[in-house]
């Protein structure tokens, strides 16, 4: 960088990629790059995760305010990169979870830095998904938390594929109710 030069996001998000395996756009900031988002902030933090622990760059988090996480949400036998392409208008740009995947990983983040009420807002906003690829990401997830929470919401949301969601995860449901308390105190109750 040379003086009064302005540092580009996406250009930044592939140099830093270089040294953390499987970075990518993810999670909520994934929804909002591909036009689902409920709240609009001013300056929303990036949410970003990838396959190994790591720790973003200073220089890259002063200025462009970033939280990574790097969860084993899906089983190794899902194909590395699988739901994770650039967006139709930056070909070239840092790889983003598509919607499928974005959504699964918003959903873990619920109870956590995710708040309950947002994110079942966020996901009554994703109208349509490709049943082929929600399909494979619910079947290799590792969460029941996710599961469930995908499962019961887009039911209660009467989202046009909740049926294909409960069809997918069938086999991950379990026969009992799933409890959490969440961080803020509140208790998460998810049934089969």
């Amino acid at each position: 960088m040379f003086p009064n030069d302005e540092l580009q996001r996406d250009a930044c998000l592939k140099f830093v990629a270089i040294n953390i395996p499987g970075l990518h756009v993810g999670g909520k900031t994934a929804l909002a790059w591909r036009g689902v988002r409920h709240n609009l902030l001013p300056r929303d933090r990036l949410n970003l995760w990838g396959d190994a622990r790591a720790k973003l760059p200073k220089w890259f988090t002063g200025r462009f305010p970033s939280r990574y996480t790097a969860k084993s949400l899906f089983s190794k036998r899902l194909p590395g990169g699988f739901g994770l392409q650039p967006l139709p208008e930056t070909p070239d740009g840092p790889l983003v979870s598509v919607p499928e995947r974005a959504l699964l990983e918003m959903l873990s983040e619920v109870g956590l830095q995710q708040g309950v009420e947002e994110a079942r807002n966020i996901m009554e906003g994703v109208r349509s998904v490709r049943s082929e690829v929600l399909d494979t990401l619910l079947k290799n997830c590792l969460r029941v938390k996710v599961i469930r929470l995908c499962v019961q919401w887009a039911e209660e949301l009467n989202l046009d594929w909740a049926a294909a969601a409960r069809h997918s995860a069938r086999r991950k449901l379990g026969k009992s109710r799933w409890s959490a308390r969440l961080k803020d105190g509140t208790t998460l109750t998810l049934k089969p």
